[in-house]
């Protein structure tokens, strides 16, 4: 963990006020910029020195093979891994005839700030080389949220203590040299040169490279133009490419008070089944569109695709300046991996480094989705129409296996099981019921019945015929799913896991509730109903495991009967338990990596009382050691329901900080998105007690820690504006414009208007003995006063 803090803390950007090389791997990915298509590392512009080089193009990924030791039915036979494509940052720099390298010479001041309302990264560098000649770089980069192939750079040089001849290299380069990973499951499989040569040029101010992957048959076409402006006498010396670099070289004598100045436009492609003229000419295209907008002009329409954004998404935090920070930073980089995915996946790290080989999975749709539906629907929308499109290769999964319906896999980028590990891949079913519950949430939140019908319907009905055929009725009705990986990936292959059978009965009767608004759709899938009425007849005899001795709820059938993990003999350097114990040992103990039972009482409370809550929370927080970066949201959500607000705020504080402060000590490879996403939740669900209610309607009942004065949100529902202000007294519900909107204040209804704002009493905060975590695993406590 980082002792001191990397960044500044401001409430609206990010800002590097120096440049500490160890840190370079984690303030790559926390600087990386993004659309959900084109994604950039922060990697210095010259290039070097670096931890991760990365260039991302979402869903452009290698196949490798999984060697098994003993092979078994079933087992993926072809891994997956994102690639680092063809680099469009580059930009080198000799001043006299020393290359610009910040390991030379002496840097006389460093500073990057990502700056969350206009988009950009700008850098200024203050460097003097070896030789003594003194020079201002200074560079502002963005990824295009509203060209979705376009990146650009503006890249300016100034001598600061007399003439310097310059000499500036933009480049287009692939297969740069990527670092081997160490032995941690959390990080890619390194591919080295993955990317075949198919064509190359250099004309003018003008770069093109085509390349190709051997075993997917991908193909990918980047392009690259310039504007230049420099004194009298700035020439273009040459233009000349190979297979992998395609190289500007530009030179100009500068004198004190001159700049040397480069603008670059970077226009990214790729298809699986494009021809080599179609996607050179797809580049060509789009790059012709950003060079006809502007430098300007892309930073114009960036400073308005954010502005919309922000006006319906920003949270206010009053008390912290930290979180405050954390929040819109959380906000701007899930807006970054969804805004324009377009039908393509949500990896776990996005598109900020290559951290479990570029693959989503269920905290897609759990953790990431529900925010972008709140904020940003027709992203949300967008990736679950990808996981509609891939609705052939789960069924056939689905069949593999001996089931029906469709089995969606546990890890992926194009649709296929990627996990070679079947008890915590296969085993996990429950990404099905995640697949459908972010349906029926989008639905909720939006009320997109037209999605419903097309898109949705299919995926509900689908994932219920798995959950009909995988469990099954015992002899006196009750319904059963064995076998199955919850959440808690610490328990494998357990029999009736809470979160699973929970999220199943959901799956189940929302799809016969679809089936039945929709019956012409359901009936071309074959929905009759008699299926129907078993999914509802299943739901209705779910089996929710719970011990009457203890009094509280069993994450799965027996598990609070099995050893509790030794805690106490646990050193602190032996923590994420899965890198120092073997899995027989974890699965046998009751040890929790990740809050399972805990999850399923936050998407499913309507399954327990308040007491109950309070119950299970109290007994599974010193069982539950947070080796995940999925665990501290969810925590803090019913932290806050139950009433412990100080331990909801030091989670919180643990979503929000994770990549600031590095605190799993893997930032470098690329940022924890669904834990960011989390951070939204824990302020919006947990302190401001946000949840659906009744399908069609919203709850709120907010709460405050002793540390904080004032939080506000903004989102959308049912295509309506939404404010939420609330201090320690009183909440004020306001709607900017819609028609009126039924919302509930601690259970009580009223109709909001966009005329008047409402302002509601909020009741004395319950506070409940703090329940105890294991030894060390406290999260750490957040200051009372950090303004």
């Amino acid at each position: 963990m980082i002792t001191d803090p990397a960044f500044e803390v401001s409430p609206w950007s990010l800002r590097e006020c120096e440049l500490n090389l160890d840190l370079l791997p984690q303030s790559e990915s926390v600087f990386a910029l993004s659309n959900g298509h084109i994604g950039w590392r922060g990697n210095l512009d010259e290039g070097e020195p670096n931890g991760l080089p990365g260039t991302y193009l979402n869903g452009l990924h290698e196949l490798h093979p999984l060697p098994y030791a003993e092979a078994g039915y079933g087992y993926p036979e072809s891994g997956q891994t994102v690639i680092n494509v063809t680099n469009g940052k580059l930009i080198r720099l000799l001043v006299d005839d020393e290359p610009f390298d910040l390991r030379y010479g002496t840097v006389r001041s460093h500073e990057r700030e990502l700056d969350l309302r206009a988009g950009v990264l700008r850098r200024t560098c203050e460097w003097v080389s070896p030789a003594g000649r003194a020079v201002r770089v200074r560079s502002t980069r963005m990824v295009s949220f509203q060209q979705r192939a376009v990146a650009a750079i503006a890249y300016e040089v100034e001598p600061l203590d007399g003439e310097v001849r310059v000499v500036v290299q933009s480049e287009l380069a692939a297969n740069e040299e990527v670092p081997h990973s160490p032995g941690d499951p959390r990080v890619s499989a390194v591919l080295q040169s993955p990317l075949q040569p198919e064509e190359h040029s250099a004309d003018g101010t003008r770069l093109q490279l085509v390349h190709s992957t051997t075993r997917s048959r991908l193909r990918l076409a980047v392009a690259a133009d310039h504007r230049i402006d420099g004194p009298d006498g700035t020439t273009q010396v040459s233009a000349d490419s190979g297979d992998d670099v395609s190289r500007l070289t530009i030179t100009s004598v500068v004198k004190a008070g001159q700049r040397l100045r480069l603008e670059k436009f970077v226009a990214y492609g790729w298809s699986a089944t494009r021809s080599l003229p179609a996607l050179r000419d797809q580049a060509d295209a789009a790059l012709v569109g950003a060079r006809d907008t502007g430098w300007q002009g892309l930073l114009d329409q960036q400073r308005a695709y954010l502005d919309d954004f922000w006006e319906r998404a920003d949270v206010e935090v009053d008390g912290d300046t930290e979180i405050q920070q954390a929040v819109r930073f959380a906000l701007f980089h899930v807006l970054q991996v969804g805004a324009r995915a377009e039908e393509r996946a949500i990896p776990a790290k996005g598109l900020t480094g290559s951290g479990y080989d570029g693959h989503t999975f269920w905290d897609a749709e759990t953790f990431v989705l529900p925010l972008l539906a709140f904020t940003s629907p027709r992203a949300a929308a967008e990736v679950l129409r990808w996981r509609y499109n891939m609705l052939p290769v789960a069924k056939d999964r689905a069949g593999q296996l001996g089931l029906a319906g469709a089995a969606f896999p546990w890890r992926t980028i194009n649709g296929e099981e990627a996990s070679g590990y079947w008890p915590a891949g296969t085993a996990a079913f429950h990404i099905n019921a995640d697949i459908a519950d972010a349906v029926v949430r989008y639905v909720a939140i939006t009320g997109d019945t037209a999605f419903e019908r097309d898109t949705g319907l299919e995926l509900l009905v689908e994932t219920a015929r798995l959950w009909r055929s995988l469990g099954h009725h015992d002899n006196s009705g009750a319904y059963h799913i064995d076998g199955v990986t919850g959440p808690d990936e610490y328990s494998a292959i357990s029999d009736d896991n809470a979160y699973t059978n929970l999220m199943a009965q959901a799956n189940l009767t929302a799809a016969a509730d679809a089936a039945e608004r929709h019956p012409r759709h359901a009936a071309t899938l074959g929905v009759s109903a008699e299926e129907t009425a078993a999914w509802r007849d299943a739901a209705a005899a779910m089996t929710l495991p719970y011990n009457d001795e203890l009094g509280v709820h069993e994450q799965s059938a027996g598990y609070t009967q099995h050893q509790t993990w030794d805690f106490a003999n646990t050193a602190a350097d032996r923590y994420p338990l899965m890198l120092h114990y073997p899995y027989f040992d974890l699965y046998r103990k009751q040890v929790v990596k990740q809050a399972d039972l805990v999850l399923a009482m936050y998407l499913r409370g309507d399954a327990f009382t308040d007491e109950q809550k309070a119950r299970n929370f109290a007994y599974y927080e010193p069982l539950t050691v947070r080796d995940s970066s999925l665990s501290a949201y969810c925590q803090a959500v019913i932290a806050a329901e139950v009433g412990h607000l100080q331990l909801a705020y030091d989670y919180l504080g643990e979503s929000a900080m994770i990549d600031l402060e590095d605190l799993e000590n893997n930032a470098r490879d690329g940022l924890h998105i669904a834990a960011l996403a989390g951070t939204w939740t824990a302020l919006v669900a947990g302190l401001g007690g946000m949840r659906l209610f009744d399908g069609d309607s919203i709850r709120f009942a907010p709460r405050l820690p002793d540390a904080l004065s004032r939080i506000a949100f903004r989102l959308l529902f049912r295509g309506r504006r939404l404010r939420v202000e609330f201090g320690r007294t009183t909440a004020t519900y306001s709607l900017a414009d819609g028609e009126p909107l039924e919302i509930l204040h601690y259970e009580k209804p009223f109709t909001l208007t966009a005329d008047k704002p409402v302002v509601r009493d909020l009741p004395v905060a319950t506070h409940r003995p703090p329940p105890s975590q294991p030894p060390g695993r406290r999260p750490l406590r957040r200051p009372q006063h950090l303004n």
